[in-house]
């Protein structure tokens, strides 16, 4: 495996935003030549509560994106989406990688 992976972006993103995000990075794979998304759900002071059941439940369903890549790239990408996707419903993080690799 050639490339440098020792960060990951994680995306909580709203369901309603799914296809524009994972259009994005598909546009995208210099920055994510590959990612996985999850179901999730958002609970607490920033969770935005839209629908009746949603609010009965306290909780809303998010989805939740990962992109491993390098802690200088990644910084460039998440610049491209907020310029492009302006929603402050998405919520983000980075966090190092200490290993990356497949079972071969």
């Amino acid at each position: 495996m050639n490339k440098h992976y020792d960060a990951m972006l994680t995306l909580a993103i709203p369901v309603s935003l799914e296809e524009d995000v994972l259009d994005f990075l598909l546009l995208h794979p210099q920055w994510a030549s590959g990612f996985s998304i999850i179901e999730a759900q958002g609970m607490g002071q920033g969770a935005s509560l839209l629908s009746t059941m949603e609010k009965v439940q306290g909780r809303c369903r998010r989805k939740l994106v990962f992109i491993v890549g390098s802690e200088n790239t990644l910084p460039l990408l998440l610049q491209a989406l907020k310029e492009e996707i302006r929603n402050s419903d998405v919520a983000y993080w980075i966090t190092p990688v200490s290993a990356f690799g497949r079972l071969q």
